[in-house]
């Protein structure tokens, strides 16, 4: 019998880990009955009871796994860890809080017995606030045309990932491993699909997306996938230089021939002081985010560090 885990990361759902697991639960007995299941919760250090919610899941159900993070480790790195963690011949990477239809998963594995080892869920439509997925719209589209690799638009992670894509997570070695990226840039070789679907509203809670997420979200695709940034600071860079060296000596010349009016006044000079400056400051902080990313890497800190794991085999520990 085949083996499919349902990876469900959560950081504060204390209102939705209850109703997501009975979901499951229910869509894995009515529509996929041939089938063995595990549902794997990774707490990403939640302080609003949602611990006690899963003690409690695991002690009624020993299909229901959970693993607690010793602290937050981040939108990124603690899925695609719990990922790594599970033991079913694919696993489904679910979110919490019911903007990923559950009744999804019989699509997925369905396309999944034909041969598609990866399957991307990727939103047509969202019930989410609509000038964020205006601003999504634009990430995507911006990284598209920045990046060789072929970025899947409005894809969150949200599918079904064979076990053979599974183990080649587990060999990375990646300490920021960004799962959007990792699909776009394998995904070819293991015969990935896209199935449309509607994004739903948040059942319960608040959401975790702030200004700084999304942000981190951004940099960390580009300065891992793209070298854009880099070429256009250099570039613009020499640009840069070129027009102030010009200006000066334009300004050295004009002030040699007609000293009396140049000699009051230095806006020309300011105006470049300042215009250079600005543009210094803009490509220093981006030339920081290369260089964040790579002392993360360098670091190699552990992607996450467990304080406990519960229903899980000695053995798997």
């Amino acid at each position: 019998m085949k083996k499919i885990s349902i990876m469900i990361p959560c950081y504060n759902e204390v209102e939705n880990v209850c109703p997501i697991s009975a979901a499951v639960i229910e869509v894995m007995e009515r529509d996929l009955p041939s089938y063995d299941y595990e549902i794997l919760f990774i707490d990403n250090c939640s302080n609003d009871g949602t611990r006690d919610k899963l003690r409690k899941l695991c002690r009624e159900n020993k299909k229901i796994r959970a693993i607690f993070n010793a602290a937050n480790f981040g939108q990124f790195n603690s899925p695609f860890y719990g990922m790594c963690q599970t033991t079913g011949d694919c696993t489904v990477l679910l979110c919490c809080d019911f903007q990923d239809p559950v009744e999804m998963i019989p699509k997925f594995v369905e396309e999944w017995e034909k041969g598609h080892r990866i399957v991307s869920a990727v939103k047509t439509s969202s019930r989410e606030n609509g000038f964020i997925y205006f601003l999504r719209t634009v990430y995507y589209k911006l990284i598209r045309s920045m990046s060789k690799i072929e970025f899947i638009e409005h894809f969150t992670g949200f599918g079904l990932y064979d076990k053979s894509f599974i183990n080649l997570m587990r060999q990375l070695n990646d300490s920021s491993p960004f799962l959007r990226g990792i699909v776009a840039e394998y995904g070819h070789g293991f015969n990935r699909i896209e199935i449309p679907y509607t994004q739903e509203a948040r059942r319960a809670g608040k959401t975790k997306n702030n200004f700084y997420s999304l942000y981190d979200a951004a940099m960390l695709s580009i300065t891992s996938y793209t070298k854009v940034g880099l070429r256009i600071a250099t570039l613009i860079g020499f640009l840069s230089s070129g027009i102030s060296l010009l200006i000066a000596l334009i300004y050295l010349v004009m002030k040699l021939i007609w000293w009396e009016r140049f000699s009051a006044g230095n806006a020309p000079v300011m105006l470049g002081v300042y215009v250079i400056g600005s543009l210094q400051l803009f490509f220093i902080g981006l030339l920081g985010e290369y260089i964040l990313n790579i002392n993360t890497r360098t670091i190699n800190r552990p992607i996450v560090v467990e304080e406990e794991r519960l229903n899980f085999e000695e053995s798997e520990k």
